[in-house]
Order: structure tokens, then sequence, then C-alpha cells
């Protein structure tokens, strides 16, 4: 078991007042049997009004509407949580399900629809070439070790670059570059499982890895497949790595651009671009 402190600060400061409209927070992480919250404090500024709610996939969503004009919004996010995923390779597939290809059952199908359907449908074609390599059809292939190549072959292919703009590149886009932001890189082996008739999900969270200088986290991104017998299974193409306990898992989503970590608008009386500042900060404690 890791006990972490996690804290993550994100500021926005406009050149002139501004009327802040609703924001939407999604910042705390998703409890369960891996992990577990000791303590959380959201402590956002100018005044507000906060609600929490869940919202379709069971994230826990914070809005905050504000009460006052500014020319800064603060939100500083405080967690001391538990996690217990030491061991993420120690699951089991159902039997059905060990090798690919393979069906989902009728009543998990119907649930796990909408993480069947792609969402860059237009790109799919081209997945489908960009995946022959590692399977086609008439080939039977142990199902995990089809995931696990895939994710490895994104991180030794791809180069990683980290991109401040909005949302994510279309998979033709990152197989085009052949590089992407760790959004980029999940939403790619997303579409490509997808592709395969598995289905897949988009996480957003953080990263507090052992290799890290102490201190030091990140907002981070990755992909969870469901496999029968052993549920949701994350895997993160940006190391290449089975997701354990460096990852805090805090948002999931069908699609790739529905969950960054804050999301909002403003009305102000002239154009303007707001300067945005955002610090993660990690710190293992140690028992």
């Amino acid at each position: 078991m890791r006990r972490l402190q996690i804290e993550h600060q994100t500021t926005y400061e406009y050149a002139e007042t501004v009327t802040l409209l609703p924001h939407k927070l999604l910042l705390r992480p998703r409890e369960g049997h891996d992990l577990r919250i000791e303590s959380a404090d959201l402590t956002i500024s100018p005044a507000h009004h906060l609600q929490w709610q869940r919202d379709v996939y069971g994230n826990s969503v914070a809005w905050a509407r504000f009460v006052e004009p500014s020319n800064r919004l603060s939100m500083v996010s405080r967690l001391l949580l538990q996690h217990y995923d030491d061991q993420p390779l120690d699951f089991l597939v159902a039997d059905f399900a060990v090798f690919y290809p393979f069906q989902y059952e009728a009543d998990e199908r119907v649930d796990l629809g909408p993480y069947l359907l792609p969402v860059f449908a237009a790109d799919q074609p081209l997945l489908g070439a960009w995946l022959r390599p590692f399977w086609q059809p008439g080939q039977v292939v142990e199902t995990y070790v089809l995931l696990d190549t895939i994710n490895k072959a994104i991180t030794r292919d791809f180069a990683y670059q980290q991109r401040e703009q909005p949302g994510v590149q279309t998979p033709a886009t990152t197989l085009a570059h052949r590089s992407g932001s760790c959004r980029d890189s999940a939403t790619l082996f997303i579409e490509a499982c997808r592709n395969l008739g598995l289905a897949a999900r988009f996480v957003s969270g953080y990263l507090c890895s052992t290799l890290a200088v102490q201190g030091q986290g990140a907002t981070h991104a990755w992909a969870e497949v469901y496999l029968p017998g052993a549920g949701w299974k994350g895997f993160d193409p940006t190391s290449g790595q089975v997701v354990g306990n460096d990852h805090i898992a805090v948002a999931v989503s069908r699609h790739p651009e529905s969950v960054p970590p804050v999301s909002g608008s403003f009305l102000a009386a002239t154009p303007q671009s707001p300067r945005m500042h955002v610090a993660v900060r990690v710190a293992e404690i140690q028992a």
C-alpha cells in the first residue's frame, strides 16, 4: 500500500475583471477496493457556491458557481489517499476470453455498447491497417499479450509531445506525426481496441511515478479495457505499463475530450486570453 499526498493547483489570471460562468471540476479520485481517500479539501477563490454530483460514469463532479466578478481564479485540491493496487498483473481473465478473438457475453455487451463504438469512425480504416502486424483475421493470440504488445508499440514507436492545446489529436493525426501527448496516445490505444471489438474507455488522473523527483507529479491520461473475469484493466501507452499504484484515476469516459480536470468559461468586456498556471505536487507518506 502507498500513502500519497497530492496537491493540484490551477490558477487563471485575466487582464481585466471578468464574470466567471460555472466551472466543472473533476479533481476527486475514484474510490474503491484499490483506493481510499483519507481526506480531501478543495479551496476556490473568488466567492462561490459549490455543488457535488455523480455523473453518468460515476465520477465525482464539483460545480463551482461564482457570486462575484474577479480578475483571478484559483482552485487548489489537496488529497491524502491510500493506494492498494500493488500487483497490477494479479488478475484472471475468464476462460472464454483468454484468447482473442472472443465475443462478450450478451448481458455484458449491452452495458459495454458505448465503449465499443469508435469516436473517430473515419479513422478506422487507418487503424485497421496499423493493427495488421499485431493481429490478422484468422489468427488466435492471447488477449493480454495482444493488448500488451499494442501498448508497448505505441510507447516504442511514437514520441511523447507535451501539448497545451485543449482536446485530443485524432488517431489519424497521431499516426501521421508519430507523436502526441499522453491523452493522444491513450486515444490511439482506445480506438485501436474498439477497432478490434474490445471495449475501452479514457481515464484522466494523476501520475505519481516512483521514478520522478520527490514532490513532483503530473496530471495524466491512459486507457482501460474491459476483460471478462478481470473487469476494467488499465494500460498506459505513454509508458507501456499496465496501470498500478503509480496511477490515480479521477474520471473515466467513453469520449476522450469530456473529462478535463477543469473546464468553464467567462464573460469579458473585451476579448482576452487568460494566463493559466498548473502545478501538481506529490509526496509519498511513509508509514
